[in-house]
């Protein structure tokens, strides 16, 4: 019996920038079609044919999945991830190529798929499932165990386009997990939920795979993605750059984040926002001001971002937030949360952001950094910096904890209390207090 349950052979999907995909038209279309092209060459006559630029989100793409597999698909934003599920799951059709699937798939490709706003999350169920190819029976024995694990029951008769997001994503997640698909798709949706719902997904998710079906699994937190998976695929700017152990594939995603930083200033295609303000470099200081990617725990270190303001913009906030290796957020710098009170944007200069004591262990880290004006996101760039820790002061012992058990360092005092219960014969009570 062949175990292969998916068989992508030489996919490749490609998107036309400036002018619309041709969908297939009926014969009426055609004949109306070749009727007006006369007057629409005259009416064209002199003026230039629109640009069109095409990108490949997908270029020869071939890999297998068994049955039972959790397969890790990881790569930057624009690296092809979500194309690709969505061509599993029929979304959409590939330009080249093909792909087999062999049982039933569960998509969960975004918040609410393939849920109808105006129903009920009770009817949502039932349609789900017979979307699914599920029996009645079949989704009224599962019925309860999904209410259940969504903790939405006080809401289930309430039409789904008034939840939050948190409580769409509870019920989609809830309902693709537990309507026995054999086959389970999930694009990066568990970063709605809360900490102890992905932790509960993730664990569904190892539950299903425990009984064979089979989950390719997307997302950015390589915590997440080393703790449910075996194997990993790692895709870069729509091609499959590595296959293999889950360890060697995020190692590789990582080295690559890290050299990715040296661009990140250039053209980078995860740049986002209106540009107002854009910024233009980066860097650490260390604690003697000094330019350096290698920085020592319990020492200061400034983060420097130089940016030019080609608008009328007067004011802005800058966030950074520092990722660790796995890709979790370990801190969250937010120039409101300091009462910080700027004055007027120049037409360039530098934000800095110094961090007296630095309470991360060792290990290799990532900054994202954005700006904001008037509430609009000017820029956002996802890669800006990489930086080492090194050795460690943050404790008067010189110790550190190990990196895998904990996310930043935390000054901390003990005490022993050795005071004798009331009505000892000892009158005096002693205490020590040691300090770090």
């Amino acid at each position: 019996m062949n175990d292969v349950v998916i068989r992508v052979e030489a996919l490749s999907k490609r998107y036309r920038i400036g002018a619309k995909e041709k969908a297939d038209r009926t014969f009426r279309e055609v004949l109306t079609d070749m009727a007006a092209a006369p007057f629409r060459r005259l009416k064209n006559l002199g003026k230039s044919a629109p640009s069109e630029e095409t990108i490949w989100a997908l270029r020869d793409v071939t890999l297998e999945v068994r049955r039972g597999e959790v397969l890790g698909v990881i790569g930057r934003n624009g690296a092809g991830k979500s194309t690709l599920l969505k061509i599993l799951s029929r979304i959409t059709e590939p330009t080249k190529g093909r792909a087999e699937i062999r049982g039933r798939v569960g998509s969960l490709l975004e918040v609410g798929t393939g849920f109808h706003e105006e129903l009920t999350g009770r009817e949502n169920i039932y349609l789900n499932g017979a979307i699914l190819g599920m029996k009645k029976a079949e989704i009224e024995r599962k019925f309860d165990e999904i209410v259940a694990f969504s903790e939405i029951e006080k809401f289930l008769d309430t039409p789904v386009k008034r939840y939050s997001s948190g409580m769409y994503v509870r019920l989609a997640f809830a309902v693709a997990a537990h309507l026995e698909p054999e086959i389970l798709l999930v694009d990066e949706v568990l970063a709605v939920g809360d900490a102890a719902f992905q932790k509960k997904c993730l664990g569904k998710m190892d539950e299903v795979s425990q009984t064979g079906r089979t989950v390719l699994f997307v997302s950015h937190n390589m915590s997440a993605v080393q703790s449910l998976c075996q194997r990993g695929v790692l895709l870069r700017a729509g091609q499959l750059a590595l296959d293999g152990p889950i360890d060697e594939v995020v190692k590789e995603y990582l080295t690559y984040l890290a050299n990715g930083s040296k661009h990140a200033f250039d053209d980078n295609p995860e740049r986002s926002g209106n540009g107002l303000v854009r910024l233009t470099a980066a860097r650490v200081l260390d604690e003697s001001s000094r330019p350096s990617q290698h920085l020592i725990a319990g020492r200061r270190a400034t983060f420097e971002f130089a940016y030019k303001n080609a608008s009328e913009a007067k004011q802005a906030n800058v966030i950074l937030t520092i990722f660790n290796h796995l890709g979790v957020a370990v801190t969250h710098l937010d120039m409101r949360l300091t009462n910080f009170a700027m004055g007027r944007l120049a037409s360039s200069g530098k934000f800095l952001c110094t961090v007296p004591d630095l309470p991360l262990p060792m290990g290799q880290y990532r900054v994202a950094v954005g700006v904001q004006v008037n509430g609009q996101l000017s820029d956002l760039i996802p890669n800006a910096l990489v930086f080492d820790v090194e050795s460690s002061t943050f404790y008067d012992s010189g110790r550190s904890p190990a990196v895998k058990w904990c996310a930043c360092m935390v000054k901390h005092n003990w005490s022993h209390d050795i005071s004798e219960p009331s009505g000892s014969s000892r009158n005096d009570g002693e205490q020590n207090v040691v300090r770090s």
